[in-house]
């Protein structure tokens, strides 16, 4: 059972992992502005990471839950591919909204793209599971 999840279970780390980076990056830019909690507000390079953590942040649930249902109900390696890659696009949207608020919006559509087709895994896979295994019957 572990083996059919442990490419999951890794990406899911990996995303946690930079969702914490993420975090201390708001911190040091905090310090480095001298913006105290709960201020959200000051100089344009603060608020530009402030927001791409933010941001992030919004997003990660939805990832998690498509991640999960397309690696267990469809093909775990694609999903945990498509996870990897969904990840570098964010980091690569923070790095780049964190310059520019201009720079962000490449990598945003690309992960947007990332999530729909793990969307799609998840419906296909979902489908096949309730047409081998109906729940309902008429």
């Amino acid at each position: 059972m572990l083996h059919q999840i442990a490419l999951l279970a890794t990406v899911t780390i990996l995303g946690v992992l930079e969702q914490a980076y993420f975090a201390m990056q708001v911190i040091y830019a905090r310090r480095k502005c001298k913006i105290s909690p709960p201020l959200t507000s000051g100089p344009p390079e603060f608020e530009r990471i402030f927001r791409a953590q933010a941001n992030c942040s919004e997003y990660f649930p939805i990832f998690l839950s498509l991640l999960w249902v397309a690696g267990v109900f469809s093909n775990q390696v694609l999903a945990a591919f498509c996870g990897l890659i969904y990840l570098y696009a964010r980091y690569q949207y923070f790095i780049r909204y964190a310059h520019s608020a201009q720079g962000r919006l490449g990598p945003m559509y690309f992960s947007a793209g990332v999530l729909c087709v793990l969307i799609a895994l998840s419906v296909v896979g979902l489908t096949a599971h309730f047409i081998a295994f109906p729940y309902f019957k008429f």
